[in-house]
């Protein structure tokens, strides 16, 4: 998850409306045209494609391949990732936007919202396979009845476990915990072999890496964490307090190091891949970037709640055709190739990336490994939050939620924590409680 600030309100916001109604002409073509596996849209166009750093490897993979068609060109530009809401702003307000447009998830409702994607609805109809993409980022890519993206990466929290360390703490590697409670106390059993080992991790400084791990187990309990429409929170419940308590019970019986408190997901990666952490939630696309060897052997599992059950916090990019675009077949002609069932086994499933459809799991270019059918079979069963206001509420390290976060976990008073802050967290978001 990304930590930036909310550039697009005012007289940004204003700009890309017009622009938005300046091309309405090119929208209103949209409707109609989608094939079902890609294909018979214009040719000998040069297309323009902006995404976030964070998405660049997979995004470039599908470029690659889709040029080596002939069909068209499409031209990439990275973005990094702090800038990138600022970045697209500006350029809507001048009327420039690319032909395609990456969108982390939980911005999604906010390029809705300023003008920043066309409708799409009756393209994404069109496909034979509508109903088999990932209903979280469709969800989040709707707005009323219209549609105006569709996946484009997906980014899942799952539990990481080091199998090593838990053959060597006694515990059982082909039963990961089915519970918050169990996970504790698997993590009490690692720590007990010493040497710098520790049970559990947690990313104490990091907004949005906390929510996007710990949320799963809110809702596997039942619980949610925002209103339908993302204007109030929902953080003052029995579920989130249950959920916290059990981390801070793991932070006070020291099974997570002291470090971890002042951890902003910039060494997240590095601290399990030393091979010195048992168990803890952790992104998907993290099992690609590990080099395991006999200090590390990886293990995956669904996030549960406290008591059970299981869910998964749906991250990664939607992609749709910009609202400025005079391209709109061959902008199409792109984003639906990229979700036939062919290029998203060889792009995404041939590379240990979670597929964009709930329909291929089972083929043969994932079931090889089975920590990638557990990715694929969590995506029906997770969530993704929509809110306009998600970016200065949720990962914005001034926010409210942080402060809430870590009041929660390394404060005098969990409850207190919850009940002060989840007030300012409904301010933020623009609903009231």
């Amino acid at each position: 998850m990304v930590t930036v600030h909310d550039p697009g309100t005012g007289r940004t916001r204003r700009r890309a409306a017009a622009a938005a109604s300046a091309a309405a002409a090119a929208v209103l073509a949209l409707a109609g045209c989608g094939g079902a596996e890609g294909g018979g849209g214009a040719t000998g166009q040069t297309l323009t494609m902006w995404t976030r750093a964070a998405t660049e490897v997979q995004t470039q993979r599908f470029i690659d391949e889709y040029n080596k068609l002939g069909r068209n060109t499409v031209e990439l530009r990275v973005i990094p990732n702090d800038t990138y809401l600022q970045q697209i702003a500006t350029a809507a307000g001048g009327g420039n936007l690319p032909d395609i447009l990456g969108a982390d998830v939980v911005y999604a409702q906010q390029f809705i919202d300023q003008g920043f994607f066309a409708d799409i609805t009756d393209r994404v109809e069109g496909l034979e396979y509508a109903d088999r993409l990932a209903p979280a980022h469709v969800d989040v890519a709707t707005s009323g009845d219209a549609v105006y993206g569709v996946p484009h990466t997906l980014d899942l929290s799952v539990l990481f476990y080091n199998r090593v360390l838990y053959e060597e703490a006694g515990l059982d590697p082909d039963e990961p915990p089915e519970s918050l409670e169990e996970l504790a106390e698997h993590a009490a059993r690692i720590q007990e072999l010493g040497g710098g080992v520790s049970g559990s991790y947690f990313e104490g400084r990091c907004p949005g890496c906390i929510l996007f791990t710990l949320w799963p187990s809110v809702w596997a309990e039942g619980g949610d964490v925002l209103n339908d429409d993302g204007t109030a929170a929902r953080l003052d419940s029995a579920e989130m307090e249950e959920v916290f308590g059990v981390y801070r019970g793991m932070v006070e019986d020291g099974l997570i190091p002291e470090s971890a408190k002042q951890e902003n997901g910039s060494t997240w990666i590095s601290a399990f891949e030393d091979g010195d952490i048992g168990v803890t939630p952790m992104p998907s696309t993290f099992l690609s970037r590990f080099e395991e060897g006999p200090d590390l052997d990886i293990g995956v599992a669904p996030i549960p709640g406290v008591d059970g059950g299981e869910s998964t916090f749906v991250g990664g990019d939607i992609v749709g055709l910009s609202s400025t675009t005079e391209k709109t077949e061959a902008a199409w002609d792109f984003v639906s190739w990229t979700l036939r069932k062919d290029t998203q086994l060889s792009v995404l499933g041939g590379h240990s990336d979670v597929m964009a459809r709930v329909d291929l799991s089972d083929e043969e270019a994932v079931a090889g490994d089975e920590r990638l059918a557990v990715f694929d079979s969590l995506v029906p069963k997770g969530r993704t939050p929509k809110s306009v206001a998600f970016g200065p509420t949720f990962n914005d390290p001034q926010g409210p939620w942080l402060t809430l976060a870590r009041g929660a976990v390394y404060g005098p008073d969990l409850r207190a924590a919850l009940e002060t802050n989840d007030p300012k967290v409904d301010e933020s978001l623009g609903g009231g409680a």
